[in-house]
């Protein structure tokens, strides 16, 4: 199990043109069932927020809706955010997804900013990275 950072899912909703095959590749992976991730409970009302200004209301509840229906979400909880306001991590909101990750058992977390995630509990990788490790 895996956590993807809000970028990542962004880069494939919104198709960024410079990371959105990586993001593609990762989504084909857990669409057909060969890869099992999360997303941290803060990435799903900040890409709901951020999707309706690109693709509005009725767009971003259809990805919404698409992400619920693929992805299991790690809880934020009282303790997850002290853990994160604790953590020798430069960013709180990378704090806080690090910590969900932990507690809810992801073995890697896929985001483009490895430098926030230096203090992390749970190993960052780029997603080009995580998709060149040996399935296992």
């Amino acid at each position: 199990m895996i956590l993807i950072d809000t970028n990542v899912i962004l880069d494939l909703l919104l198709e960024r043109p410079e990371h959105f095959a990586a993001a593609r590749q990762l989504s084909e992976r857990v669409e057909s069932g060969e890869l099992r991730a999360m997303l941290c409970a803060t990435t799903v009302t900040t890409i709901d927020y951020l999707a309706r200004k690109q693709l509005g209301r009725d767009g971003a509840k259809r990805a919404m809706q698409a992400l619920l229906s693929l992805y299991d979400i790690a809880a934020v909880t009282r303790t997850t955010l002290q853990m994160a306001l604790e953590a020798n991590m430069p960013d709180f909101e990378d704090a806080v997804l690090a910590h969900a990750a932990h507690q809810a058992g992801a073995k890697a977390i896929v985001t483009h900013n490895l430098r926030d995630f230096a203090g992390s509990p749970v190993r960052a990788y780029t997603p080009l990275e995580y998709l060149s490790l040996p399935a296992g």
